[in-house]
């Protein structure tokens, strides 16, 4: 049982579009909360226009953390990310306020629910040969230091493969034993008390939502800002370039795309990534209350019975 004086933090999350940020900002001004970001693309300064950052007076409405705290070259993990909304939650809460986590970046999500990151360090030198590997060379060295097999690693995706190599030559033991190791690590915030909300919406506005959303981006400018940004080094950072809305600008201004199929293609990327989100959130999340966005009240945005989806 929970010790009464557990702290809490309230999660408010749901996918691309479906309207976190107004919600976010109305509850934390009733219940006199600060607003972690638990958003990806928001940490990187100068990304405003394509992540929907919230603006200037959405920030001064309510205190908002972790948000424009990185270059746009800089490189973010989960065990900063940990480290930095413990840190956030912490102060927030010796000052008396309460702590509301919104974004939808769903491995940062998952950090306030179960272990994410092991303890293996990984020297500079193994991860410079792992990422010398092609990779074959990476599965068929993983199975040779794995003869009882790989359980369930997805050898489909190579980044996966080279995280598990690494830390199997960084710690000299198998991947189910590592495995078997992580899965008895107690989540980060296992000593905090954690609700969680997700708002949903039906297809039909959530697309028509999309689409509105996109238009606004490019009227307010998205084309300049990518322009702006090529030229600090958004490329250097491909978790930042690859992001929608980026990508496809990227694409267009250097010359891979026409420029009147631009809005069209960040639509039908956003609507993609928005059903990854949705099988995500179902399959990914423990149990959580589920409310539609338009029906939803402040007074009663958490607690209350699970109202979970099929």
């Amino acid at each position: 049982m929970s010790a009464p004086s557990q702290r809490v933090l309230s999660v408010l999350t749901g996918c691309t579009a479906v309207g976190k940020t107004e919600w976010a900002l109305r509850w934390a001004e009733a219940h006199g909360a600060e607003i972690v970001s638990c958003d990806a693309l928001l940490f990187y300064r100068g990304m405003d226009i394509g992540t929907a950052k919230p603006t200037p007076a959405e920030q001064a409405r309510v205190p908002h953390h972790l948000i424009d705290v990185c270059d746009v070259t800089g490189r973010m993990d989960v065990t900063r990310y940990v480290a930095w909304a413990r840190a956030a939650a912490e102060q927030i809460a010796a000052r008396g306020r309460r702590v509301l986590v919104t974004g939808g970046s769903g491995f940062y999500l998952k950090a306030f629910f179960a272990p994410v990151a092991d303890e293996v360090a990984v020297p500079p030198a193994v991860r410079a040969r792992v990422a010398g590997l092609d990779p074959a060379a990476a599965i068929a060295e993983l199975r040779q230091l794995n003869p009882a097999g790989l359980g369930a690693l997805d050898t489909a995706n190579p980044r996966r493969v080279s995280r598990a190599l690494e830390r199997c030559l960084a710690s000299g033991r198998p991947l189910a034993e590592l495995t078997a190791t992580f899965a008895r690590q107690p989540s980060p915030f296992a000593d905090w008390r954690v609700e969680l909300t997700r708002l949903d919406r039906p297809p039909a506005d959530l697309e028509t939502r999309i689409a509105t959303r996109v238009q606004t981006m490019l009227a307010a400018g998205l084309i300049d800002e990518v322009r702006r940004l090529l030229t600090t080094g958004l490329k250097e950072n491909p978790s930042a370039a690859r992001a929608i809305g980026y990508r496809e600008t990227i694409a267009m201004l250097e010359g891979a795309l026409p420029p009147e199929a631009l809005a069209a293609e960040i639509v039908k990327h956003t609507r993609a990534l928005v059903k990854k989100q949705r099988t995500w959130f179902r399959t990914q999340l423990p149990p959580h209350r589920v409310v539609e966005a338009d029906a939803a009240k402040v007074e009663t945005l958490f607690g209350g019975e699970l109202v979970m989806d099929d």
